[in-house]
């Protein structure tokens, strides 16, 4: 590969500081990420030398328009605008689509191409399948999909399943009446809810049953119109309860179904949501996002165990079976 030099020119003092980071931490961390690279700033420019310099260049150029964007741009998030670089995506486009606010005022976004996908399939569809790995932020976006619904007037009210399969401790022995049972197999989706709203909304939304949190077993029989329905943990359920579920959507409503295939709990293996893709591809309104090792939000190390887990997948199996 050929050497090359290119320069960034930065516009204003303000976004240069913001840019090169404390210390000009951020700057020796790009050009950590691309050996053979040197980064020079005279000024308000930067003068890259390398092999990398074209990639790196647009590395600069996709960090200026996040900050240009009102974005803080930390060590965590440009890591994850280089490696969006790095596979031809534009983080200034990902990273600054905002779905709404938290309870706290903060900006909730996706967090890589992937995850705006996702959100994107939501948007459009009737009814969207994400699968993926734990981290990928499959629940956490679908709760902040619904409740913008909500606020925006699009549905009447929230339902939020999952299906009861118990580990090793069986629910009738919990100690409580039904839902103080099953609110632990629950908690992950409160847990959500009272991240986008505060504690005294999300209560009175919850009294007022615009938010409605019941075991898949309780969707039987019901007609499900004007609601978004957000399914977790489908990979728990049987192909039974998935034909149940899809078949509750009803007129003027929205559903989000997440699942993680490769942590089936539900007693013999017969997941509802594996092989699904093959019997509804051809249904008009409904579509399927996957997730996978470059959509985890979670620590850095979670990518990468989710991504040593998927080159185990990939291989091929050994004389003595499957290897891994």
């Amino acid at each position: 590969m050929e050497s090359t030099t290119v320069t960034v020119n930065v516009p204003g003092n303000d976004l240069m500081s913001d840019l090169v980071g404390e210390r000009d931490v951020l700057l020796r961390r790009v050009e950590g990420a691309f050996p053979g690279s040197a980064i020079h700033v005279r000024g308000n420019q930067i003068t890259i030398d390398g092999d990398h310099a074209l990639t790196v260049r647009r590395v600069f150029d996709e960090v200026v328009a996040l900050l240009q964007q009102g974005l803080a741009v930390d060590e965590r998030t440009l890591d994850r605008a280089i490696d969006m670089v790095r596979a031809d995506e534009r983080p200034s486009e990902v990273l600054t689509a905002e779905i709404l606010r938290s309870a706290s005022g903060k900006p909730i976004r996706p967090r890589s191409a992937g995850q705006k996908r996702y959100v994107e399939a939501v948007t459009d569809g009737i009814i969207t399948f994400a699968i993926g790995p734990a981290g990928t932020g499959k629940s956490w976006l679908a709760v902040a999909m619904a409740v913008r619904a909500l606020k925006a007037g699009q549905v009447d009210r929230i339902v939020l399943t999952r299906p009861l399969v118990e580990a090793g401790e069986r629910v009738g022995f919990l100690p409580g009446d039904l839902m103080a049972k099953v609110d632990p197999y629950l908690r992950p989706l409160y847990d959500a809810l009272f991240d986008m709203v505060d504690a005294e909304t999300a209560q009175r939304l919850l009294d007022r049953s615009q938010v409605e949190v019941a075991p898949l077993a309780f969707m039987r029989g019901r007609t499900l119109n004007n609601s978004f329905v957000i399914l977790d943990e489908a990979q728990n359920t049987t192909p039974e309860q998935m034909k149940m579920f899809l078949t509750r959507v009803g007129f003027g409503s929205r559903v989000v179904v997440t699942g993680d295939v490769s942590q089936v709990d539900v007693p013999g293996g017969r997941s509802g949501l594996e092989g699904l893709q093959n019997t509804l591809s051809d249904i008009e309104g409904l579509s399927f996002v996957r997730l996978g090792a470059r959509d985890v939000v979670r620590h850095r190390i979670v990518q990468d165990i989710v991504e040593a887990y998927e080159r185990a997948g990939a291989e091929p199996p050994g004389p003595n079976g499957p290897t891994g």
